[in-house]
């Protein structure tokens, strides 16, 4: 009997190896265990990325069927413009006076203002216009930075900053900052302010 060549010898040692039983009775392939592992993983990533998908999906449903998806504020970039426009520009106009104009902050007032805004507005005019006139005060404000909280077709909620410049007269002027939270309400394709509240 010859010898097996070196060939035949590597050979055949690769067949015990994949698929013949070696001396324990268990066929090689059965004792790589890395193969095993190997494919589980892949089978585990394959159902994690399902389930991940489905996850997105549902949270996808959920986004546009909340509430929130209702809030056009989040949504809708020209309503949300809009309506920061109209609020901040009417709020510049009715807090902007000088002591022989307060007449013409009261009826830009009657434009801009409804409800418990312009009921607020008309006492704070009825405390101060005598004040004013004599000491004459000019008060300048100007919306610097104005927030939508909350929109929808016909009302919105909105954060409002302010700046103010106020002189009496040949005083030097004098800044001040205000933050308030305004409510408003569409009418006649116009948003009109109907309540302010001073944070």
């Amino acid at each position: 009997m010859g010898l097996a060549s070196g060939a035949e010898l590597e050979e055949g040692a690769g067949l015990a190896a994949e698929g013949e039983p070696g001396e324990d009775g268990v066929s090689g392939r059965l004792r790589r265990p890395g193969v095993r592992v190997w494919r589980a993983a892949v089978a585990v990533l394959a159902v994690a990325l399902v389930l991940a998908g489905g996850g997105f999906f549902y949270g996808a449903h959920r986004l546009t069927s909340d509430a929130s998806a209702r809030n056009r504020a989040l949504t809708d970039t020209e309503a949300t413009t809009r309506v920061a426009g109209d609020v901040g520009n009417g709020l510049a106009r009715v807090f902007s006076y000088t002591p022989d104009g307060l007449d013409a902050a009261e009826r830009s007032a009657r434009s801009v203002l409804d409800g418990r805004a312009a009921r607020q507005y008309a006492q704070l005019l009825g405390r101060i216009r005598a004040e004013l006139a004599e000491q004459r005060v000019t008060l300048s404000t100007q919306a610097v930075r104005v927030g939508v909280i909350e929109l929808d077709g016909h009302s919105a909620r909105l954060l409002v900053f302010l700046d103010q410049v106020s002189r009496r007269g040949k005083a030097a002027p004098t800044s001040a900052a205000a933050q308030l939270t305004v409510t408003a309400r569409r009418e006649h394709d116009q948003w009109r302010i109907v309540d302010i509240t001073t944070r």
